[in-house]
């Protein structure tokens, strides 16, 4: 579920890539796009344009600051990784000090949720069950994302920013903590399966070849469950089942995912980003219920 995109991004962003891009980007794809058009998504300051010439198409994603510069790396290392139908066509990345840029097959004219149907998620957890079976060279998530896990335990250091939500008591947490710290530490942390690890309605469309999975910055090998269990809470809070309907009986899932979001939403926005508080309190809207359930814990309030 992506927010509506600010006036200060949407000024923020030419109209079509600088000169100096634009060569880049040709020399990539080896042809030129007559026409390029700003696209706005997501929640990085990342440039996204659409380029076009006849019936070619083509999705370049370029860099504006070191966070995003580090993201497409990442990114365009796991588009040469790995490989099935769920992958949107690579065309081709330049690197650069400042500004990477990666191209991809455009996906404008596919189908983007919400909302969902019971087919759409079917085909999601085919296509998620299938690229869980890729080997891949891809880093361990310990190493791409080590602060996934312990979230609860960040909380217990300082719980006035997920107190200042409103989703539970100072009570409840107090007596949830140990239950939640316990949880989380028992969720497999050596997991070596592929995954993408930031699966969201905005990273997910649907073609008619089937479903696409976009943005691989997160790409790593771990724990296929922590994969899974990532898109429900976001699933859910769009219309889909509850998360333990597609992922029953995982209370160390729902305990590392639910921390994740308790540590980050109640923390200041993040100036370049200035969207991910926002859903992060979705997501653990849905994810606190989950795993309150799980554990068989106190009502929250």
């Amino acid at each position: 579920m992506v927010e509506a995109v600010t006036a200060a991004e949407l000024a923020a962003t030419p109209a079509e890539p600088p000169a100096a891009i634009r060569e880049r980007a040709e020399a990539v794809l080896g042809w030129s796009p007559s026409s390029w058009r700003v696209v706005h998504g997501g929640y990085t300051p990342a440039a996204r344009y659409v380029g076009a010439r006849g019936a070619d198409r083509c999705f370049l994603k370029v860099a504006t600051n070191a966070v995003t510069a580090r993201m497409l790396r990442a990114e365009a290392r796991a588009y040469q990784a790995v490989s099935g139908a769920f992958m949107p066509a690579f065309l081709g990345w330049d690197d650069d000090a400042a500004q990477p840029l990666l191209l991809i097959e455009d996906l404008s004219a596919a189908r983007w949720p919400p909302p969902w149907t019971p087919a759409d998620i079917d085909q999601v957890l085919r296509e998620t069950a299938a690229l869980h079976r890729v080997r891949a060279e891809l880093a361990p998530i310990l190493e791409t994302m080590p602060n996934l896990f312990g979230g609860w335990g960040f909380v217990a250091k300082d719980p006035a920013p997920f107190l200042s939500l409103g989703l539970t008591s100072a009570d409840w947490l107090r007596r949830a903590l140990p239950a939640l710290i316990e949880a989380d530490a028992a969720c497999a942390r050596d997991a070596r399966t592929v995954g993408h690890f930031d699966l969201r309605s905005d990273n997910v469309c649907f073609t008619d070849a089937g479903p696409k999975f976009v943005d691989w910055a997160a790409a790593a090998l771990g724990n296929p469950a922590l994969d899974l269990g990532g898109w429900l809470p976001s699933l859910q809070l769009e219309g889909g089942p509850s998360p333990e309907a597609i992922l029953p009986d995982r209370p160390d899932v729902a305990a590392v995912l639910s921390g994740y979001f308790a540590a980050r939403a109640g923390q200041p926005v993040i100036p370049s980003a200035p969207r991910v508080r926002t859903i992060q309190a979705k997501q653990l809207a849905c994810a606190l219920p989950w795993v309150q359930r799980a554990l068989g814990l106190p009502a929250l309030l």
